[in-house]
Parts: C-alpha cells; structure tokens; sequence
C-alpha cells in the first residue's frame, strides 16, 4: 500500500529543525569584525551590523563545537546569517545549570534572567535562595536528569550548561531550545577562562558592563603579576593533599600552576605539560615537595595542623607543615569556585599576599587561611 505524507506536516518538522540552526552563509563570506575575544583560546566572537558570531571550539577533537548567531530579539532575522543556533538577545528566561554563571550574571546585573535552575542545593547566593521559595526560579530538577515537565513549563530562551566530551544533554536537547555549551571551565589561562563573561553579557544584554568588568580584572591581574615578579624571593609551592590515597597535583601548565607562578611562587611541577592534575601517591609528592616553602590546601574541616596530621599522619613529613607556613582555603564558607573562574585576579592576590607579605602589607586574606 502506498503511503501518503501530509505537506503540512512536512512543512512544520522543516521549520522546527531549521528554527534554532540556521543560515547557510560561511563567516568568511560575511562583514564581520575580528574577534573581540583576546585571552580565550576556545572562544571567539565576531560583531556584525545585526547579529553577533559567536565560536565555540572542541577542546576535545579540535574544530568547532558549536557556533551561536546572536540577534536582538526586537529586530527581524537578516536573511544572509551564518550557520549556526540563533539566540535571540538580550536572554530574558535562563535555565542555569551553574552557580558559576548566576554569579556573573548578579555581577552584571541580570540575575533576573535567571529563571530556572537544576541541582538547586548547590546555589548558595541569596537571590537564587529567594526565587527558588518564592517560585520565581524553577527547579528543574537534576542535571544529569532535568524534570522536562518544568523545562517545557518554563519555556526558557537559553539553557546554560557545561559540556563534557561526547555530550548528548539527554531529552532536553530535543526540545527546540538553544543549549549554551558554557566551556569557559576548559580554559586554562586564568584571563583566558575571565573572558568569556564577555559572550555572557552579550547574551543577557550587558555588553558594557561585561566588557567593564572584564578590563579591571586584567588590570589588577597584571598590576599584582608585574609586582609579584619583581619580589626579592619566590619560595617553593605545593598544593593540595593526599585524599584516599590519591594526592591529585595541578599540572604544570594547569589554571591553578598559572596563577602560583603570576603569584612570584615557583611551582613544583612547573615544568610538566600536563593542564589537568596528576594522581600521584603520598610518596611522590614527597619525593618532590618535601621541602617546599610554602602549602596551599583547597579542602574542608581543616581548621589546624592537628587536623591536617589526623587527615593523614605523613602530613608532618612536610617541611611546611613543620615551619607552619600551610594555608587552608575552606570550599564550603568562601564561595571559592563560584567567585575565582571570573575573578582570578582575586586569587593571585591571595597567594602573592601570603608569598610577599611585605608587596601588600594592607591586605587582608578571604579565601585560604593560616592554621597552626
């Protein structure tokens, strides 16, 4: 028997597919201004008269991992766009995956767009809590498996989400809405990761304010980097410490290695290749840093040497922890991975403190703390 396809029908799947992506034109055939973008090695964006290109690379396999086309929401789609998801701007309806991103975007002034959110216990700032009681912010439930019920209900302009390498985002990626793969993460220069509060406030209307932002973090960075450099000393740095028998040691060229060294330290591991960490035992890390001048810790309810020692008795092997030079920066009370991928300069500020105490005599630590 043969079988008959309703037109319409057709029509209406054409349309839905070709609704987010869309455009045919190649940005080298099009008049787009250089990339504004400077320091970020996986993202770059590109002004038009009527739109914005924005290019996300694949930190994974090279190339491209997703191209947005930006449109003001109150002006026609051009005909010639480039390939890529429209996003129609300035976001007004945000499902936010990441207290990272509602940060910013309260810094920027936008944290109204923010309107829904998964894994909602993680976010600790005050106006998502208040939105959330209040039902202005929706919970949508888990993010390796967001409620789609809620996702449809909120009917969000953009969902913001941090990719991972093979990602598929599950059933949301069926529902016709422009997933913003936030790869900011990935960057390991620390004013290359900063920069992508730039592609932020272009989608959420805060061009000047993120472009504002963005050039005082770089000054300050680099006023501190400049100071840092030409200190009398750079002790000798180790990170971290061993957690169920795996001590994990920023690479050398990782974002944490980076900000040590523009602090005037020198990095153990400086001069490995590696930008993720290392899983290394006790030993190893003993075999390299027993002697290092100074320890710098990112964990929890670790308020004294006695509690460092009780974590793991080895701990006192440490010649940091013999001379009390460690530093402990409590993850759960300062907020730390909310605050620092945007402002690194307020971490190298904390370390070159600590390690020259005589270049900033006025300043007051908020992040990691002495213990003795």
């Amino acid at each position: 028997m043969k079988k008959c396809f309703n037109p319409l029908i057709i029509l209406s799947i054409v349309l839905l597919l070709t609704s987010c992506f869309r455009g045919g034109n190649s940005s080298a055939s099009l008049n787009l201004e250089d990339s504004v973008i400077t320091s970020a090695k996986l993202l770059s964006m590109q002004r038009a008269a009527d739109y914005t290109l924005v290019t996300v690379g694949d930190p994974w396999k090279g190339g491209v991992l997703h191209r947005y086309v930006l449109v003001p929401a109150d002006a026609p789609l051009p005909d010639d766009l480039p390939e890529g998801t429209v996003v129609r701007t300035p976001v007004k309806n945000a499902l936010v995956y990441s207290s990272v991103h509602t940060s910013l975007l309260a810094e920027l002034g936008a944290i109204d767009a923010v309107r829904g959110v998964v894994d909602s216990q993680y976010f600790n700032d005050s106006t998502i809590a208040a939105g959330l009681a209040s039902g202005r912010i929706a919970d949508c439930g888990n993010s390796m498996n967001p409620t789609v019920e809620k996702v449809i209900n909120m009917q969000p302009d953009a969902i913001l989400l941090s990719p991972y390498q093979d990602a598929s985002y599950g059933q949301i990626a069926s529902l016709d809405i422009p997933i913003i793969e936030c790869a900011d993460y990935l960057e390991y220069d620390p004013l290359g990761r900063a920069e992508w509060m730039k592609f932020y406030g272009e989608l959420v209307g805060k061009r000047a304010e993120a472009d504002s932002l963005y050039d005082a973090v770089v000054t300050a960075y680099n006023d501190m980097k400049s100071k840092a450099a030409d200190a009398a000393t750079h002790p000798t740095v180790v990170t971290e410490m061993v957690i169920n028998g795996v001590w994990n040691v920023p690479g050398g060229q990782s974002y944490m290695a980076r900000i040590l060294g523009d602090a005037g330290g020198k990095y153990l591991w400086a001069d490995n290749d590696n930008t993720g960490s290392l899983a290394l035992d006790f030993n190893q890390v003993l075999a390299v840093a027993q002697n290092a001048d100074y320890w710098f810790i990112k964990w929890t309810n670790i308020n004294s040497l006695k509690d460092l020692q009780g974590a793991y008795d080895l701990n006192k092997e440490m010649k940091a922890f013999q001379n009390k030079h460690v530093y402990v920066c409590d993850t759960d009370k300062t907020r730390f991975f909310d605050r620092i991928p945007f402002h690194p300069e307020a971490l190298l500020r904390e370390f070159a403190a600590i390690l020259h105490p005589e270049l900033f005599p006025d300043f007051t630590n908020q992040m990691y703390h002495h213990i003795d």
